[in-house]
């Protein structure tokens, strides 16, 4: 009789945490985010606040958005609004709302061979790449990056698939990875500006452009739609999502720093707004 008394007691004391480990979800995430460092931030902060653990996959915006429509997670945030949108409409997300922003910024090599250093008017500096045939790295992966980038050139009146595999390189990577790769070769990348405060390998590369009203660059956050895909969490996806939109969450978002710097600006609507 005592050894079933305590085998069960033992099984119930154990139920709780089977719970908690079930308690998860997956946030599929923009590389940003996760190289910037702002989620080894936030996470333990909101996991010890609801014991929900969140995952995360960290890719750029196009996969991250495709990602989510297959049902491969239970979040979205990500930084192209247009796409959101599109995703929303389109059944894979409930609601869309603005979380967080900051800005791109154009970085180039200490020679500065476009000339175009110090500027802050993004077209004009991308014609003088063009026209120059200096040399720059793109993404080319369909993040929110490479999405901005072509919009950019557009903008700019600037076709820059004609300098494909020339002056203009296509790396198919990150953003970490394609900072690497654009040092490496000289060539001038646009880079969230937190990616760029975090990251390393900076040698001598400086921000040649800045302060455009073009370079804004905003996030949003959407959870994924539980009538399309069944398997979503979907309280703890709303339980995080609604953390980050609270007046606590966008605390702490603006409180990450990195060198003294704030990486992210919270901008969410005001609860009851």
């Amino acid at each position: 009789m005592t050894f079933k008394t305590l085998t069960v007691a033992g099984l119930l004391a154990a139920l709780p945490l089977c719970a908690a480990a079930q308690e998860a979800i997956i946030v599929q995430s923009t590389t940003s985010t996760a190289n910037s460092g702002l989620y080894d931030h936030l996470l333990p902060i909101f996991s010890d606040k609801t014991g929900i653990t969140v995952n995360v996959v960290a890719v750029g915006t196009g996969q991250a958005i495709s990602n989510a429509a297959n049902c491969d997670g239970d979040v979205l945030l990500v930084h192209a609004k247009a796409s959101e949108e599109k995703f929303v409409a389109e059944g894979g997300g409930t609601l869309r709302t603005d979380l967080m922003y900051n800005d791109f910024v154009l970085v180039g090599p200490a020679d500065d061979p476009a000339g175009i250093a110090g500027t802050s008017d993004i077209e004009a500096a991308l014609s003088a790449i063009a026209e120059a045939e200096a040399l720059f790295a793109s993404r080319g992966d369909d993040s929110g990056t490479h999405k901005k980038e072509r919009a950019l050139w557009t903008a700019a009146e600037v076709d820059p698939a004609s300098g494909s595999g020339e002056w203009y390189r296509e790396t198919g990577s990150g953003m970490g990875a394609t900072l690497n790769a654009g040092i490496g070769m000289g060539a001038y990348v646009l880079t969230d500006r937190a990616t760029w405060i975090s990251f390393a390998n900076k040698q001598d590369y400086q921000i040649a452009v800045e302060g455009d009203n073009d370079l804004f660059n905003q996030y949003g956050v959407i959870p994924v739609n539980p009538e399309k895909c069944p398997s979503v969490n979907v309280d703890a996806a709303q339980t995080f999502t609604d953390w980050l939109l609270s007046a606590e969450g966008q605390e702490a978002i603006g409180a990450y720093k990195v060198d003294g710097q704030q990486l992210f600006f919270p901008n969410a609507p005001k609860q009851g707004s």
